[in-house]
């Protein structure tokens, strides 16, 4: 027999968990990565948690649209979308492999299971007409300004190292498999869903699903998936210990517990920038808004220590006073 159920947690994992700044990013070299990660999630269902696993894919889908570039001569390239599903079947399959792996050798019987997943957004997001999103490879401003006149790209000039495509970063409406995924967990599976947000898919007439040209903030997308199935807690585990007020300044110090309202009044301060830690505590006050019971910012090595209440940012609806 194995242990008590726990609960539902949904685990976000950070790009570091799949690949290290300064690696080539190899198979082998995220193979590894993901045995060291899969270790953590491991410990999470040996101690009795239901888990459901999403992930980052952005070096992974850049690659692919560096392929894309280099190889448009030969092979048609593929619309952002479709390049989205392409990295979340790579990672998927990575994960699912390694994580089986790592549980069958302690005797766990539940299968990792790997879904490629849709997420609906609203065409009409501001977010449309306004793209922020730099994705794939870096060009020259001629090489750019030829990409707007063929193409119809957004760039902008990064600085020093080129001009990028920009994309939209729409919200995150509603997870077109959450009735599958949700049968998944409650029969006993591990899932692994949401890679890079999700593939982001608007709504035509009649209903019907059409890919768009964007990329869904997968903190975000994770606070989505971890609501619709009804999860008691969401965590987001990244390179930081905890989050940190006033970042940067002598002033900066960590902080281990936050409510809902002690959070939304440090966002109106702009204590968290929109590039770095914004979305991922924005993730955690709207999980908690729509019924969440914990939602948590970790250190991936700290997992096991987060979950149990002693490690990383914990997010509650009230203060431990209230």
């Amino acid at each position: 027999m194995g242990p008590e159920p726990a609960g539902m947690v949904v685990v976000a994992l950070g790009g570091n968990a799949i690949l290290q700044r300064e690696q080539k990013g190899t198979a082998d070299e995220q193979f590894e990565n993901i045995r060291v990660t899969s270790w953590h999630l491991a410990q999470m269902v040996a101690a009795g948690w239901r888990l459901v696993v999403t992930h980052g894919n952005g070096p992974q889908v850049g690659n692919i649209l560096l392929q894309n570039e280099e190889a448009k001569e030969i092979v048609p390239p593929m619309p952002l979308d479709v390049c989205g599903a392409q990295s979340q079947g790579q990672i998927g399959y990575m994960f699912i492999q390694v994580l089986r792996n790592e549980l069958q050798a302690r005797g766990i019987a539940h299968e990792p299971v790997g879904v490629v997943t849709q997420v609906v957004v609203n065409p009409d997001d501001e977010a449309f007409r306004h793209p922020t999103k730099p994705i794939g490879p870096f060009y020259t401003e001629p090489q750019a300004r030829r990409l707007v006149q063929t193409k119809g790209y957004q760039v902008v000039d990064t600085g020093p190292k080129g001009w990028r495509r920009v994309v939209p970063s729409p919200d995150p409406v509603h997870i077109v498999e959450i009735d599958a995924l949700r049968a998944l967990v409650q029969a006993g599976h591990i899932v692994v869903s949401c890679g890079g947000g999700g593939i982001p898919v608007a709504k035509g007439a009649g209903g019907q699903l059409y890919g768009v040209e964007a990329v869904i903030d997968k903190d975000l997308a994770t606070e989505r998936l971890a609501t619709e199935l009804g999860a008691d807690v969401m965590m987001i585990l990244t390179d930081v210990q905890q989050v940190l007020l006033d970042y940067g300044k002598p002033t900066s110090r960590p902080v281990s517990r936050l409510s809902v309202p002690e959070g939304r009044q440090l966002m109106r301060e702009e204590q968290f920038p929109a590039g770095s830690m914004g979305p991922k505590v924005e993730a955690c006050l709207r999980f908690v808004e729509n019924g969440g019971r914990r939602a948590i910012i970790a250190n991936l090595a700290q997992a096991g220590a987060a979950l149990r209440g002693s490690a990383g940012t914990e997010f509650t609806a009230q203060s431990r006073e209230g």
